[in-house]
């Protein structure tokens, strides 16, 4: 790389960890004066941030006038407006902002010299470079050095074999019956090399999992007295999805996902299969499906990627556990390309939403697919789906026109059990609305100026027909309330408040009539 790829691949790995970081500290520790400029709570200093929902950069109001920070700068103005205005010191947090913004800069390196994937499915789970545009370090690896973990990254195109393992039969611990075993099992089809011996049973591991857990003393020993047997690797390449430790294995035979332990911290937590959540998977899973059971009765066509069930070690069981998901064919729309709708909120060229030439119906038929299934949920079940931007998938048809809606991932999906009404209403409104559709709604109005206006009415007329047609009395305070809840990303990791945690403070409601 020369002089000036290095300087234009740092001034874009800037402007991508800029963004997240800034809307961060707008939202939660700034009050707008008027036009772009902000006034920090902390210390009463102005901010003037342009560029839309994605800034690129800040400039600090001094002295001598506007000074336009760098992000080294921008990362130690956050560290001080925090602690004043919380009063709590935090030194993990600047490295890890750090940490970010290099990881950034690793993965536009790589994606320079990497070939996309050729499937636009697969390609719209890689294509999150920036990250998740409300927290302050999306793209955090837990310090490590870019080499251990950069083969295993979906933003760099990565995709790779899994390694098998073969799992002597009495430390096996599984849930989900013969839909979950079977699954696992068929991925012996991808072995390339034996099969696993008599007295022993198949266990997939993503090779970066086994970097991370291999030399803990439990696995260790488990190799060396042959409770544990390394098999080799896949035949195939898996594919790493947006959130990093699932990974896609399409094929005939084997069309499933499957989700790995990663003792790695990602946005606000440590992204391992727990214990408590696996023991629960099962119920979740069981009330969803039967919540898209239902919805299927009514004619929709909404799908939900069931978490069949898990495998794992007794004498490791968070470290080595895999679950299995559905794959994507059985449930897709004949002829549908599924889209992850994250990447439709990053406003890609070669998305559908740039190629509409009616905007205006676009949105009401994304609206018309997405919203209805996590109502009908919580409506006739008190199920919350987490509904955000990384669980919800898009199909479209050949004109790129959205025709159905994919839900997965039953470990965020909450049960009336789980909290009370009002607050399992705040979760589903702020993954539904804030996370989700006001992104999507961004980057519609970003590319089709004219539609700006059009957005947040159909979203309100979509929440009014599901209201008049089944009747949600949680509707109308929606649409009434002066607010919604935004997730406080910054404050939870400032305060090292636990990652499940979820603290909300109120922005303008653009449904409000």
């Amino acid at each position: 790389m020369d002089r000036m790829e290095s300087v234009d691949l740092n001034a874009a790995a800037d402007a991508y960890a800029a963004a997240p970081l800034l809307n961060c500290l707008l939202r939660e520790a700034a009050d707008p004066q008027g036009g772009d400029v902000h006034r920090l709570r902390g210390s009463g200093r102005l901010l003037r941030v342009g560029g839309g929902r994605r800034p690129a950069h800040g400039e600090l109001r001094t002295a001598g006038g506007w000074h336009r920070l760098s992000h080294t700068e921008l990362v130690k103005l956050t560290a001080d407006e925090l602690l004043q205005y919380t009063g709590l010191p935090n030194d993990e947090l600047p490295v890890e902002i750090a940490d970010s913004r290099e990881a950034v800069a690793a993965l536009l390196a790589a994606r320079a010299g990497a070939h996309p994937p050729q499937d636009p499915y697969i390609r719209s789970e890689q294509s999150l470079v920036m990250g998740h545009p409300y927290h302050p370090a999306p793209k955090a690896r837990g310090g490590a050095p870019a080499a251990s973990w950069l083969p295993y990254a979906p933003e760099a195109h990565a995709r790779f074999p899994l390694v098998f393992l073969g799992l002597r039969e009495d430390q096996v611990a599984e849930e989900g019956g013969a839909p979950a075993a079977e699954a696992v099992d068929a991925l012996a089809g991808l072995l390339d090399g034996p099969r696993p011996p008599a007295g022993y049973r198949l266990l997939p591991a993503h090779p970066w999992q086994l970097e991370l857990v291999g030399g803990s003393p439990a696995v260790r020993e488990a190799f060396a007295d042959g409770r544990l047997l390394r098999l080799g690797a896949g035949r195939l390449p898996a594919w790493p999805t947006a959130s990093i430790r699932t990974l896609y294995v399409p094929g005939a035979d084997t069309d499933l996902f499957v989700k790995f332990s990663l003792d790695v911290r990602i946005t606000n937590d440590v992204r391992r299969l727990w214990r408590h959540d696996l023991r629960k998977l099962r119920a979740t899973d069981a009330a969803t499906g039967a919540g898209f059971a239902g919805l299927r009765e009514t004619g929709s066509n909404a799908a939900w990627l069931a978490d069949r069930g898990y495998r794992t070690a007794a004498f490791a069981f968070e470290e080595l556990a895999v679950l299995v998901r559905d794959g994507l064919h059985a449930q897709l729309e004949p002829g549908a390309t599924a889209l992850l709708a994250a990447s439709l909120a990053e406003g890609r060229a070669d998305g559908p939403l740039a190629r509409t030439a009616d905007p205006a119906g676009w949105w009401r038929a994304y609206l018309r697919h997405v919203v209805p299934p996590v109502l009908d949920l919580f409506a006739r079940r008190g199920v919350v789906l987490e509904a955000h931007l990384q669980n919800t998938l898009v199909a479209v048809d050949a004109q790129g026109m959205p025709v159905q809606a994919l839900f997965r991932d039953a470990e965020g999906v909450k049960l009336p059990h789980d909290m009370e009404r009002r607050a399992a209403w705040q979760r589903l409104v702020y993954c539904l609305v804030v996370n989700h559709l006001a992104e999507v709604a961004g980057a519609l109005a970003e590319e089709h100026p004219t539609a700006a206006g059009l957005v947040w009415p159909a979203v309100r007329e979509e929440f009014l027909r599901y209201d008049a047609a089944h009747g949600l009395p949680e509707i109308a305070e929606l649409l009434a309330s002066p607010t919604l809840p935004a997730k406080t990303n910054l404050l939870l990791r400032w305060t090292r408040a636990d990652g499940a945690d979820a603290r909300y403070l109120p922005l303008p409601n653009p449904l409000r009539s």
